[in-house]
């Protein structure tokens, strides 16, 4: 799109199906680089992906040619297929339905990033729904909670 100019950073936030601790650490880091791929080739820019068995943290920089629902499909469903297709978990892997998208001023960048990085230290002090509580809080997102990701206590 000519004349058109964008600076757009997105924390995308989605978890495991069930929340089930599927995500090992022995190719965590190998579904981490297969996602930013993913995020490259749909022509957008990773800046971290990270999480931990449940769930999944991306900070993305997203340009006007894909909405972010697209892409958070895009990345879900090919991470998906790729996992069920290196037979790295017993079963049928699928993610949860839904996501969070928060947006991430350049100010906030380089903390989000370590954040991001840093989920394994993160989540011995503090749940996953904690955590996206906090996110949903700070952003003053209207919720209904049957609407949330199915949560294990």
């Amino acid at each position: 799109m000519a004349n058109t100019y964008t600076h757009i950073y997105v924390h995308i936030v989605f978890s495991v199906k069930g929340r089930q601790n599927l995500l090992d650490k022995d190719w965590r880091d190998d579904l981490f680089s297969y996602m930013g791929g993913i995020v490259n080739a749909k022509g957008q820019k990773i800046f971290a992906v990270g999480g931990v068995a449940d769930h999944v943290h991306l900070l993305i920089s997203l340009k006007p040619n894909i909405t972010i629902s697209e892409l958070v499909r895009d990345i879900k469903s090919n991470s998906a297929k790729w996992i069920n297709e290196s037979k790295l978990v017993i079963g049928k892997f699928q993610w949860q339905e839904g996501y969070g998208a928060f947006s991430c001023s350049k100010s906030h960048i380089d903390n989000t990033i370590g954040y991001i990085r840093n989920q394994d230290l993160h989540h011995k002090t503090i749940s996953f729904k904690e955590e996206y509580m906090n996110l949903l809080n700070e952003f003053n997102i209207d919720f209904d909670d049957k609407y949330l990701f199915e949560w294990i206590d």
